[in-house]
């Protein structure tokens, strides 16, 4: 039974203990998950409509889009540990009610952001084609991959700021906010996804190039929306961010230790995956345009599941900080128990409609029924995933990332080892090779588990 008021002064659900149990209900992380998780949603919508329209392009530029997309998910997944070690430091900053300390967080943290964005960009733009040219045996893929890239980078500063912008709005409990930045950005980029790939509404026809300017468009109005979110709400009131427009190496230093971990491990996350696509790739242009349709399942799949993580993430960091280290297990498996529900029944009407979902993204019969068996493949392992996310992401509110890093590292290394011989070195079935993802997540639960039973994360301090 509740006693006091649902949230503190920062906006974040303020947690009631009663023995060893937590009493912060179910529907209480539902109302900061909601947000997050339609968010989420609002982008996988783009992302969705993207793969249909060069499904109908063709196969090729499907296929090709799997690897591209891949590649630049890692660059934005070092943003994305940037603005999850400022996270982590700023919902604990909340959890203190240290306002001042929230500024000049944020205003340092766009600093790293865009330093951080420029050195990216000038290596991705250096590094590319040597990368791609090694890695893929096919010209015309090759020729494809290294054009989109040229153009899809240039939304990468533009992304990582948001991607802060959007870590401080959940720190601060205001996760509704971030619905308005993903509703304009995937609005956008449909719209001249369709317009500049197909040549509508007296655009040019760029194809698969469409595709890439569509989407550093949309990056561009999606932090400016934010920006104008962020003013609108006149958050530089409570947060004087005008107070601390020098770079603060010392802050910076603090913060990427946090932080370097945690970019340190996405890569490692999602250059594993890379490597998957480039092992598939040399099996064929059918399993590779397959593929690239089974990994949109993952982004549908889980956008109620990883937004289940941030917010285990944000409370867990925020429970430390009010010194009560004792309620994070039980918060991490009430979250667990939301997570395995939802994902049971969305992963139960996939498997009902699989081929009417696949035939969305392709009218290829024949490549329907090859993706059939990977698809069943997936929607079993989203169920480990659905567990997993969430106990790794209350690792990682504890604050210590050097320990998601090493396990990041183990996960990783098992995967690619998998990768290794059922693909590369036995060229299996399809649906065997992306076996490889039970064992990613089976191994990232194990570790995250332990870890947090041994409760060496009590005291940390960031």
């Amino acid at each position: 039974m509740l006693v006091g008021k649902l949230c503190n002064s920062s906006g974040i659900p303020t947690m009631y203990m009663r023995g060893n149990y937590t009493d912060i209900s179910s529907k209480q992380i539902l109302r900061l998950a909601a947000p997050i998780s339609l968010a989420l949603l609002i982008p996988q919508i783009s992302f969705f409509t993207n793969t249909v329209f060069l499904g109908r392009l063709g196969e090729r530029e499907l296929g090709v889009n799997g690897i591209t997309g891949v590649f630049y998910l890692i660059l934005s997944m070092i943003g994305y540990g940037l603005s999850s070690g400022m996270q982590i430091q700023m919902a604990r900053r909340a959890g203190e009610g240290n306002n001042r300390g929230m500024a000049h967080l944020l205003t340092n943290g766009a600093m790293l952001a865009l330093l951080f964005a420029l050195g990216l960009m000038v290596l991705t733009l250096w590094v590319s084609p040597f990368i791609f040219s090694f890695s893929l045996k096919d010209f015309d893929n090759l020729s494809l991959c290294v054009n989109f890239v040229y153009i899809r980078v240039w939304g990468l500063p533009f992304l990582m700021l948001t991607q802060l912008l959007s870590s401080f709005f959940i720190s601060i409990g205001k996760s509704r906010l971030l619905i308005f930045g993903s509703l304009v950005a995937t609005f956008l980029n449909i719209f001249f996804d369709y317009g500049l790939i197909f040549g509508k509404m007296g655009m040019p026809a760029m194809g698969f190039m469409g595709a890439a300017t569509a989407s550093v468009i949309s990056e561009i109005f999606y932090f400016l929306t934010m920006v104008a979110i962020f003013l609108y709400h006149r958050f530089y009131r409570t947060y004087p961010i005008a107070d601390y427009l020098n770079f603060d190496v010392d802050l910076s230093a603090k913060s990427l230790s946090v932080a370097a971990p945690l970019i340190v491990q996405f890569m490692f996350s999602i250059g594993g995956w890379l490597i998957f696509f480039i092992f598939i790739e040399h099996l064929g242009k059918d399993a590779l345009a397959a593929s690239q349709v089974l990994r949109n399942t993952f982004g549908i799949i889980g956008v109620g599941t990883w937004a289940l993580a941030t917010t285990c993430n944000t409370l867990v960091s925020n429970v430390i900080g009010r010194g009560k280290s004792r309620e994070v297990i039980p918060l991490v498996l009430k979250i667990c128990k939301l997570s395995i529900g939802y994902t049971a029944i969305v992963c139960l009407g996939l498997a009902l409609c699989s081929k009417g979902f696949l035939g969305i993204y392709t009218s290829d019969a024949s490549l329907i029924a090859f993706a059939i068996p990977s698809l069943y493949v997936i929607i079993a392992a989203t169920l480990v995933m659905a567990v997993s996310t969430v106990v790794f992401n209350g690792v990682v509110g504890t604050g210590n990332t050097l320990v998601n890093l090493s396990m990041e590292i183990t996960c990783v290394g098992c995967y690619l080892g998998y990768c290794y011989f059922v693909i590369w070195q036995w060229h299996s079935e399809l649906y065997l090779c992306w076996g490889s993802e039970f064992v990613y997540w089976t191994t990232l639960l194990v570790g995250s588990t332990l870890y947090l039973r041994s409760g060496r994360w009590k005291g940390k301090e960031i």
